[in-house]
């Protein structure tokens, strides 16, 4: 939805790395074991991948980057790939919805998409990795005037048009 309000593409490192898997490319087999085990893919193979994209035409004029960075050394990759492509970050959009209600929407998009690497035990193992690897670069875009941090309990239209809404 957002994709479409503000007119520019989704770039998901989680939708690339499934890409990769669907395809059976080496990449691809290599990530699904990490994932089904419910672990991060490397940060350079999700770099190089997310490098490619961002780099191409319809990335431009702007991209929602959904999945990354997720740790501290991913910040600084991102900020080197976007100072390589001249391309300022704008803000950063952070959700806010407590541990229960996330391990409900996983379970439920494990059945709808039948996706492989959302058990319970992966989801707990990728909550956990959030809560100690990813939460804390919120400080960092905080500090640097980036965060914009929504309610992510609600109706999605209507938490769709508050952060179209805030940013423009």
């Amino acid at each position: 939805m957002l994709r479409d309000s503000l007119r520019i593409p989704h770039v998901s490192t989680g939708d690339l790395l499934r890409a990769a898997v669907k395809a059976g490319t080496p990449l691809g087999l290599q990530a699904k074991a990490v994932m089904d085990a419910g672990n991060l893919v490397s940060d350079d193979i999700v770099l190089g991948m997310l490098e490619e994209r961002v780099a191409q035409d319809d990335a431009r004029a702007g991209f929602i980057l959904d999945g990354y960075p997720r740790n501290a050394s991913q910040v600084e990759a991102l900020d080197a790939i976007l100072g390589e492509l001249d391309t300022p970050l704008d803000a950063v959009v952070a959700l806010d919805a407590d541990h229960d209600v996330l391990m409900e929407r996983m379970k439920k998009r494990a059945e709808v998409e039948g996706r492989s690497d959302d058990t319970p035990e992966a989801i707990a193992k990728r909550l956990d990795v959030y809560a100690k690897e990813t939460a804390p670069l919120l400080d960092i875009y905080q500090k640097r005037g980036l965060l914009k941090t929504f309610n992510g309990v609600g109706a999605v239209d209507e938490i769709q048009a508050t952060i179209v809404a805030e940013l423009g």
